[in-house]
C-alpha cells in the first residue's frame, strides 16, 4: 500500500506544513512540485508540519514534466472542483497518487481536460469555490486509508482503556 500527495506549485507554507503531518500520520509520500509559492526553511512551514519532517518522505520536481519524467505511468487523481465524479466513487489502487493544484487556482485547466477521466471532486455547496488544501488532502488520503480498512494504521485507542 504507498499513498502519495502531488502538490502542484503550492502557495501557501501553513497548507503544506499541516499536510506534511497528515503524510506522516499516514504513512504517505509528499512530491512537490516548484515554483513553491514559500521557502522550504520557512518557519511557518516547519511550524505547521511539527517535528514531523524526519518522519515522512518528501521529494520535490521543477515541474509538471519533471514529475511525470520520474514517474511513467502512474495511476494517478486529480483533485478538483470541476470535476464529474466523486471522490468516493472511485476504486483506488494499491499504489495510488493524489495531486492537487494551487491554493488560488488549483491545477492547470489544459492538464485537467487532458485528464478528465482521472479528475474527482468533494461535494460542497454550489455558492463557494473551494474547501482548504490541506483539509481536501486529509479527506482524500483518509478515503484511500477507509477503503483499505486502515491498513497500517493504530487500531483501538489504549489511552482510556474499557472508561468509555
Amino acid at each position: 500500500m504507498k499513498i502519495n500527495i502531488v502538490l502542484h506549485e503550492p502557495e501557501i507554507p501553513q497548507n503544506t506544513g499541516n499536510i506534511a503531518r497528515t503524510c506522516a500520520a499516514t504513512g504517505a509520500a509528499l512530491h512537490l512540485i516548484r515554483p513553491l509559492g514559500f521557502r522550504t526553511d520557512d518557519c511557518t512551514l516547519k511550524r505547521a508540519g511539527l517535528d514531523y519532517w524526519d518522519k515522512l518522505d518528501v521529494f520535490y520536481y521543477d515541474n509538471m514534466e519533471d514529475f511525470f519524467s520520474k514517474h511513467p505511468g502512474i495511476d494517478f487523481f486529480c483533485y478538483t472542483t470541476k470535476a464529474p465524479h466523486v471522490y468516493s466513487e472511485v476504486a483506488y489502487p494499491e499504489e495510488v497518487w493524489l495531486i492537487f493544484g494551487k491554493e488560488t487556482k488549483g491545477l492547470p485547466e489544459d492538464f485537467l481536460l487532458k485528464n478528465l477521466d482521472r479528475c474527482v471532486r468533494l461535494p460542497m455547496r454550489e455558492t463557494l469555490r473551494s474547501l482548504n488544501l490541506s483539509n481536501s488532502v486529509a479527506i482524500a488520503v483518509y478515503e484511500v486509508l477507509r477503503q483499505r480498512g486502515f491498513e497500517g494504521l493504530q487500531g483501538e485507542s489504549e489511552y482510556f482503556g474499557n472508561a468509555l
